[in-house]
């Protein structure tokens, strides 16, 4: 079964924008590079960096609990470890989240974005080692087949924006959900190898537009009404590391 890489995506700050990329290069049993590397906890969440476990999103400025976050545009800059943040009221804000004035700074314009939505007080934390902000334990990377997507929309009669999903490989041209039977498979994308962990469960993260910050679909209910589950996408394990590029075949 071959299929395309159609984009790339990472989220460098866990629940904010999504940054295309045309290319990335993969190590094995790592996470996929640049991804969730930050969190903006509400409120204190436990995190302890000197024995980082997986801890809850919802104790995070993530879209399942404050859709408001959509409306953040982020960029992060891996040269300087800044991260360049706009939003239509607030205006733009640079600020390096390798320091703790920075995040700080980041931490007090997120708070005005936000307001009452909050609980706070926010502070930026970053993933130290190998450790990232991930929804799973297991979730390394995370595979959207974009037939899948394509197959929710015809049903619903409307777009389904991939943004909503949050993956970081988007494939075409694989037959509609066969990502859900691939736990266990190997899969062949460019340079590398990826063994297939699981299908991804969504939460009402998805139910908010990536563009407008409104809650417009009811995603969940749909997947369990239309189909009998709540996933969609496929979480995987980089076996063998290389360089995944937009355009490379995808083989499973």
């Amino acid at each position: 079964m071959t299929g395309r890489v159609a984009a790339l995506a990472r989220h460098p700050v866990k629940g904010f924008t999504p940054e295309p990329l045309d290319a990335a290069t993969l190590t094995a049993d790592a996470h996929f590079p640049g991804d969730r590397m930050f969190a903006v906890e509400d409120g204190p969440s436990g995190f302890d960096p000197a024995d980082p476990q997986h801890i809850s999103k919802m104790r995070f400025t993530v879209l399942a609990r404050l859709p408001e976050v959509a409306a953040v545009r982020t960029r992060y800059d891996d040269d300087t470890g800044e991260l360049i943040a706009w939003h239509p009221d607030f205006g733009e804000i640079t600020a390096d989240l390798e320091g703790e004035a920075g995040q700080q700074m980041f931490a007090i314009w997120l708070k005005g974005v936000l307001g009452d939505a909050v609980s706070g007080p926010l502070k930026v934390l970053a993933a130290p080692d190998a450790h990232r902000f991930m929804d799973s334990r297991s979730g390394f990377v995370s595979i959207i087949n974009l037939e899948s997507l394509r197959d929710l929309e015809a049903k619903l009669g409307r777009p389904v924006d991939p943004a909503r999903f949050r993956g970081n490989i988007m494939v075409e041209d694989w037959p509609a959900w066969s990502e859900l039977d691939m736990a266990e498979r190997e899969i062949r994308i460019g340079e590398t190898v990826l063994t297939g962990i699981k299908p991804i469960e969504r939460c009402t993260a998805t139910h908010v537009n990536p563009h407008t910050a409104a809650r417009d679909i009811d995603t969940v209910p749909e997947l369990m009404r239309l189909y009998g589950h709540r996933d969609c996408g496929l979480y995987a394990r980089v076996t063998r590391g290389g360089r995944v590029a937009v355009g490379d075949a995808a083989i499973a």
